[in-house]
């Protein structure tokens, strides 16, 4: 459900961990409060996804530990980096996410930065649920048995066992 597939959309950040360790249960398009520096470091690729999370407060969606570099040409008035960022989303999106993120173990978090149609920096959040280290041994094993499988196949069988 990956709303950055389009090709008018420049993909400029990715939590890769995220995906590493959460399950991903649904995800949203949200768009983000930035000042002007900010959105030249975005469009440069200059922020950090790793450690981010959102947060729903009176009402109003947080982005908290995103990092955002200063853009490099900035005078006295470029940004503080890891501010907290407001997001934005349709009011009845957000009264959807504040009722499932009160279940327990449900968080939410950034899976990506994009630049949509050339104009706006637009995040994709997913509501997740943490993995324990026993899902993600699962998952790596599962994962090497597909490409042990792929291999073999592509070799035509010259991998077997002796």
């Amino acid at each position: 459900m990956s709303k950055n597939s389009d090709s008018r959309n420049k993909t400029v950040a990715q939590n890769r961990k995220a995906r590493h360790d959460y399950f991903i249960l649904d995800s949203f398009e949200c768009g983000i409060v930035l000042t002007g520096t900010e959105i030249k470091s975005v469009r440069n690729g200059n922020l950090n996804l790793k450690d981010s999370y959102a947060s729903l407060e009176n009402g109003e969606l947080w982005l908290m530990g995103m990092h955002i570099s200063p853009y490099e040409k900035g005078t006295y008035y470029n940004h503080e980096p890891e501010r907290t960022r407001k997001l934005l989303m349709h009011k009845h999106e957000l009264i959807r996410l504040r009722s499932k993120t009160r279940e327990k173990g449900l968080t939410l978090v950034p899976l990506s930065v994009y630049i949509k149609d050339n104009k706006r920096a637009k995040v994709e959040l997913a509501l997740a649920k943490g993995r324990t280290s026993h899902d993600k041994r699962d998952m790596i094993a599962d994962r090497e048995a597909q490409r042990t499988i792929a291999r073999a196949v592509r070799g035509k069988g010259r991998y077997d066992d002796e």
